[in-house]
């Protein structure tokens, strides 16, 4: 039988990295404070989430692995906003991003999360930041608490089989 295990915020102390992209910081600074909001008001204190801001997006992964490698953080989020251009550069840039951050999750079995917009134009990601449809910052840190209390309690359930 399988049970179902419903998404949950953690009951405890988390220690939250937060990783974000300097490059189009008009937009990446308001998800920054959009996930701040989140975590703090689900109980994680300021002391407990370390912010780095990295040069763009494609520098995400790379230090998202020295923060998930510490072991000191319960969850990594990496925020950016990849915005369309005239060249492929986009392409290449958010995909690279999206490939090293979901491998990071599986190598560390830590929840690393998402956070990177990729829009067609500034007035959409302005719009995920937000200015319109929420905040994606705030989803990615809801997210993120979300998979702690999830992982925590498939631990608990596997050490009592």
């Amino acid at each position: 039988m399988v049970s179902e295990l419903a998404l949950e915020i953690p009951q405890r102390d988390c220690n939250i990295a937060i990783v974000a992209s300097e490059f189009n910081r008009f937009v990446v600074q308001q998800l920054v404070a959009g996930a701040y909001d989140a975590l703090q008001r689900h109980g994680v204190s300021e002391s407990d989430i370390h912010l780095v801001w990295v040069p763009g997006a494609f520098e995400l992964p790379l230090v998202a692995d020295v923060m998930a490698a510490s072991g000191r953080h319960d969850a990594v989020i990496a925020l950016g906003a990849v915005i369309r251009g005239a060249t492929p550069h986009f392409d290449f840039v958010a995909g690279e991003c999206s490939r090293g951050l979901a491998q990071l999750a599986l190598r560390h079995s830590l929840p690393v999360i998402f956070g990177v917009l990729t829009t067609d134009d500034v007035d959409q990601a302005l719009e995920r930041a937000g200015s319109g449809a929420g905040n994606t910052g705030f989803d990615t840190a809801i997210a993120a608490l979300q998979m702690i209390s999830l992982l925590d309690r498939l631990e608990t359930n596997e050490e009592q089989q």
